[in-house]
Parts: structure tokens; C-alpha cells; sequence
């Protein structure tokens, strides 16, 4: 008989067998059509209210890409790259609750999920210094809680991505290893505060291009390795993205 030893996906009815062995090999996983429409264009016209100063929820980091954080922009969705620790933003939060993503979050972590960490990431267009790129990292450097198999990232598309824009980029199957020495690469154009990246990695590891329409929620392990490419259109790219941990206080 054929059997597979689950270490990174619980035993529920959500995903199929598939599914979850796929998520095992590789470490992350796309659902399709996730979170809708109508859900998407509230999320950003909350972002777009938060850009210009119409609501201030405490605790939130706003934060900007190294090129444009000292331009002349009035306050607008132009000059806001990332908003981090949105939890005190009712709106936002709501993505933190939705039942769609809370039932393929409990594949990962078993239930008594908390939110660990919160992120909405407004790619802009690129100056040309390719300071947009985000190095290949793992998200359980900048986590102190553990354990890793507990924790999964979702990010949820709120537009078309691809390779053009600036999409995920991750390195199948890394998620089985361990957590690397991280640092700031030392890059021409300049790197965003915390764009921190590993340090050894092997340059001919085969990559994959995440593409994704609106919706698209890819979940993924904190330990696989990932970044982002340099957006080369004009618009910005925007995902929504929130991690979540199982609770111990049963």
C-alpha cells in the first residue's frame, strides 16, 4: 500500500489528497478565487483612505520604498509601499477573519488560530534602481514564536500578478530545511528597511514564478524561501498578506 507521511498539512475534509501532498513537497499551495471581488475593493479602498490620512488605526506602520520615501508627493496610495500591523484597522482586519481563508488556514496550523503578523504590500512602479525587489528570504526570521510547522503566511492577490509586476518567486520544497543566516544584500540601488535576505543560497535552485489573478490566495510554509521581483509596469501591485499561528491555550 501506498503510504505518505504528513508532516506540514492537517487531517481535515478541506483539501484533497492532492492538495496536501503537493504542500508537502513543495510548501506552498494556490487556491484559486479565493476572497471576492466585492471583498478586494473594500480592502482597497480602506488602503487608499489609510494613504491619505483619513483614518489612523494605532499601531500601524506605514512604511515607503527608499527611493521615494523622500519625495514631494502628497500623502496618496503613490507614496505608501507597504502597511504593516493593520490589526488595529477594523477593515483591513476583516481579511484576518474571512471563513474562506480561516478554513484552509486551519489545514496548516489546527484550529485556535491567532494572527500573528499583518501586511498589505502596494508594490510601486520601479525607478529603475529595482529597489522594489524583495530578496529571497524566510519569513520565520522576523518570527520569535515557534513551532514552524504551526505557522503558515497567506497572501492573497488583489490584482493580476506575474513576473512583470513583481510576483511571488519561491524556491519549492526549502521549506524542509532550516532557518538561514539572513542579512541586507548589498545591492546598488538601495534596500527597504528590514528587506533583509539569506546570505547562502544556491544561485541554480529551480524558481517559480507564483502567478495569480485577483483572489488567488497562495498559502505557504515560513520556512520555504521566497522574494519578489523588481515591478517593471507603471501600476502597483498589490497583495494582502497575514500569518497566522496555532494556540496553545486549549
Amino acid at each position: 500500500n501506498f503510504f505518505f507521511s504528513f508532516r506540514y498539512t492537517r487531517d481535515n475534509n478541506v483539501l484533497s489528497l492532492e492538495q496536501r501532498q503537493f504542500y508537502e513537497e513543495n510548501g506552498y499551495l494556490v487556491i484559486k478565487n479565493l476572497v471576492s471581488d466585492a471583498d478586494i475593493k473594500r480592502f482597497r479602498n480602506e488602503f487608499e483612505r489609510i494613504c491619505k490620512g483619513e483614518v489612523k488605526p494605532e499601531q500601524m506602520m506605514i512604511m515607503r520604498d527608499v527611493t521615494i520615501a523622500k519625495s514631494e508627493y502628497a500623502p496618496s496610495e503613490r507614496t505608501v509601499s507597504k502597511v504593516q500591523s493593520f490589526q488595529e484597522d477594523e477593515e483591513l482586519f476583516r481579511y484576518c477573519t474571512l471563513p474562506e481563508v480561516l478554513k484552509y488556514v486551519e489545514c496548516f496550523t489546527g484550529p485556535n488560530i491567532m494572527a500573528m503578523h499583518t501586511m498589505l504590500i502596494n508594490k510601486p512602479p520601479d525607478s529603475g534602481k529595482k529597489t522594489s525587489r524583495h530578496p529571497l528570504h524566510q519569513d520565520l526570521h522576523y518570527f520569535p514564536f515557534r513551532p514552524s510547522n504551526d505557522i503558515v503566511c497567506a497572501w492573497t492577490a488583489m490584482e493580476h500578478v506575474d513576473w512583470n509586476n513583481g510576483c511571488l518567486c519561491v524556491l519549492p520544497g526549502t521549506h524542509k530545511g532550516y532557518l538561514k543566516p539572513h542579512g541586507y544584500p548589498k545591492w546598488e540601488g538601495g534596500v527597504n528597511i528590514m528587506f533583509h535576505g539569506i546570505q547562502d543560497y544556491d544561485e541554480n535552485s529551480p524558481r517559480v514564478h507564483v502567478v495569480m489573478e485577483k483572489g488567488d490566495t497562495v498559502f505557504f510554509h515560513p520556512l520555504l524561501i521566497h522574494g519578489s521581483g523588481w515591478n517593471r509596469t507603471q501600476g502597483y501591485r498589490k497583495v494582502c498578506i497575514h500569518i497566522t499561528l496555532l494556540s496553545k491555550d486549549e
